[in-house]
């Protein structure tokens, strides 16, 4: 079983300190729904973002959005043989059933983000979708991996294929992808630190290549 970890997401809620700005006001009316209730996105919020630290990287729930969308559409996940959670830079732990199908629409998709965040877990009884405030640390110990490899472009580099044959020597392994758009991660796990790539790539180009060679190696 491949568990893959989305870590430090820049998923959040709009901050207290700037759900009075104008741009947020303008966005929650419009959405009819009280600024804090409102998921963070640059796309419409950028104006606001200038006010936050790191607020060059945050606002991204489309990083998530993609990451969940090719996760759970792959053959290593229609298998049974696939794990996903989202952490978030908040230190919230969204875990994610595996017949989940999460919204193409990235505008239902924010709406879904934002009642899970309200409610804890979605929809009702269910539970595809459930949150919890832990830390990355605590979500990698509650899995008890075998080895855990850290995706990062200052790690060893080597080829992708290379990768999902390592992977598939373990049992549980942990793959951990960051969820922001450029940096580093601020609290670096512990871990193999791995690279595919000479140059940068974006979460959800890592996260296939990881998938479509560990699945070489684990169902084709």
């Amino acid at each position: 079983m491949l568990h893959i970890v989305i870590a430090e997401s820049e998923l959040e809620l709009v901050p207290r300190e700037i759900s009075n700005h104008p741009t947020i006001l303008s966005h929650a009316r419009k959405r009819r729904k009280k600024p804090e209730k409102l998921i963070l996105d640059a796309t419409y919020h950028y104006k606001a973002l200038r006010r936050l630290e790191n607020g060059e990287r945050r606002g991204r729930p489309d990083i998530v959005h993609f990451c969940l969308i090719n996760a759970l559409e792959s053959p290593l996940n229609k298998e049974g043989k696939l794990r996903v959670y989202i952490h978030t830079r908040n230190d919230e732990v969204i875990y994610v059933k595996p017949e989940t199908r999460i919204p193409k629409n990235y505008n239902r998709f924010i709406g879904l983000m934002e009642d899970l965040f309200e409610r804890k877990r979605v929809p009702g009884g269910i539970e595809l979708l459930k949150l919890e405030k832990k830390s990355l640390e605590e979500l990698i110990h509650e899995i008890h991996p075998d080895e855990v490899f850290i995706m990062h472009e200052g790690g060893e580099l080597i080829k992708p294929m290379e990768l999902g044959r390592i992977l598939s020597g373990f049992k549980t392994p942990v793959v951990v992808i960051g969820g922001f758009p450029h940096g580093d991660f601020r609290n670096l796990p512990v871990g193999r630190k791995i690279s595919i790539y000479k140059g940068s790539l974006t979460a959800w180009a890592v996260l296939n290549e990881v998938l479509v060679n560990y699945e070489n190696f684990s169902i084709f």
